[in-house]
């Protein structure tokens, strides 16, 4: 293999392996950094990177947390929050240097292993529903268990293939192809399910339900009178088909009845209970010191002199915003913000398809990170940050830029004295 081409299977294998443990997607982002090290191309590259609309931000942000580094004090945990800093702009710079082709093998690992564990799911639960023996090797136990936060960003990741296939069903309704809207809805009303029961996120469900209606208005921007209706249709169907399900009212009811716990002074695990106190706290912390914050790593040293006893062992505040305005202050805060709102605003400006697909993924990402460590957490953020900018960099191709993510089909051989055949689209 040539060495101009090793960045494509490495960037599938990151692609295939955004659902596994941790440790396996380390392993793929090393492995497509050294790949794209050794590929060439280098000046190339360069060029698409700093012709970018996120060079600026990124910039900014590697800066600015370079600048707070020297300047403030260094605490136990500033070596991980520096690593984690570092390794968010690494992963943008990586997926943005890609080509279009390489971008589609990326794409291509993803939503195959989408597939595959939306498959496994119904497998596994079908087999427990006819009292079957089903083994389940520990690498897919985040995928069919919530059993911490890698199932929290398999519940993301899941949401972003739910949103590609209701903004893929919702442009097959216009072009009136309804088998192809069907088959699209059809893998949308699975990830529902699996992000409702299998693996339930307040966070996934919220994300889906903003992002649809948001893909809508992206889609008919300029058709005020078919938005309003297809609006109106969309919120019917959320209010009757999801809202009114048992399961999801619980959920949220349990939420609010967390909130108003916490809000009377009560502190437990609870899921906002602790989001209400370190929202709280790290909202102090930042002001307290708004221009430069607490130093790289000062988050965990302040919680621990702030927040309950109960909850002392966290060590990232469920908000990136928050994580990195509290240890940078608001400049800090709003570099990383910089960064997320010019992936909604490129995709934005692409009025297609392919801008659609991207901007429903970088909203989802945009939803994480305000609801959760998506970012600074590498269980969610080597994974989520990586598919939502592969879903970027092909939003930023000219044309047709998903074209080739299906293989080909080969060309019928060409009799003589017959025209050859149409190449397919």
């Amino acid at each position: 293999m040539q060495r101009s081409q090793l960045v494509r299977p490495a960037a599938m294998f990151w692609g295939l392996t955004v659902f596994m443990p941790v440790g396996v997607p380390y392993l793929a982002a090393l492995l497509m950094l050294a790949a794209l090290l050794v590929a060439g191309n280098w000046r190339e590259r360069e060029r698409r990177l700093r012709a970018n609309p996120m060079w600026w931000p990124i910039v900014a942000y590697v800066v600015w947390t370079l600048v707070i580094l020297a300047l403030r004090p260094w605490y136990p945990q500033t070596p991980s929050n520096l690593t984690h800093g570092l390794r968010i702009a690494a992963t943008l710079l990586m997926a943005l240097a890609l080509t279009r082709e390489e971008a589609i093998w990326a794409l291509r690992g993803f939503l195959v292993m989408a597939l595959f564990n939306i498959l496994l799911i119904a497998a596994f639960w079908s087999a427990i529903a006819l009292k079957i023996y089903f083994p389940v090797l520990e690498p897919w136990r985040g995928v069919i268990f919530l059993v911490g936060n890698k199932s929290i960003s398999n519940a993301l990741l899941f949401t972003i293939l739910g949103a590609t296939a209701a903004v893929f069903g919702l442009q097959a309704l216009s072009e009136h192809r309804p088998l192809r809207a069907v088959a699209a809805f059809v893998v949308m009303l699975a990830v529902i399910v699996v992000i409702t029961f299998s693996l339930p996120s307040r966070t996934s469900l919220l994300a889906l339900l903003l992002v649809i209606p948001a893909a809508c208005v992206h889609q008919w921007r300029r058709q005020l009178k078919v938005l309003a209706l297809v609006l109106i249709a969309v919120g019917a169907i959320a209010a009757v088909g999801l809202w009114n399900s048992p399961a999801v009212q619980q959920k949220f009811e349990l939420g609010v009845q967390e909130l108003e716990a916490a809000q009377g002074g009560a502190v437990s695990e609870g899921s906002w209970v602790v989001r209400y106190y370190m929202y709280r706290d790290t909202g102090r912390m930042i002001l307290d010191r708004p221009l430069t914050g607490w130093g790289i790593g000062g988050w965990t040293e302040q919680w621990h002199l702030r927040g309950p006893k109960l909850l002392a062992d966290y060590n990232m505040p469920h908000n990136d915003l928050l994580w990195m305005g509290s240890q940078a202050g608001i400049p800090g805060a709003l570099t990383l913000l910089a960064i997320l709102l010019t992936g909604v605003w490129v995709s934005w400006r692409r009025d297609d398809l392919y801008g659609r697909y991207a901007f429903a993924a970088q909203l989802i990402a945009l939803i994480a990170t305000n609801a959760n460590s998506a970012l600074r957490d590498a269980q969610i953020g080597l994974s989520l940050l990586w598919v939502s900018t592969i879903y970027l960099r092909l939003a930023q191709a000219p044309g047709d830029s998903w074209r080739g993510l299906l293989p080909r089909r080969r060309a019928a051989p060409v009799v003589s004295g017959d025209a050859p055949p149409p190449r397919p689209l």
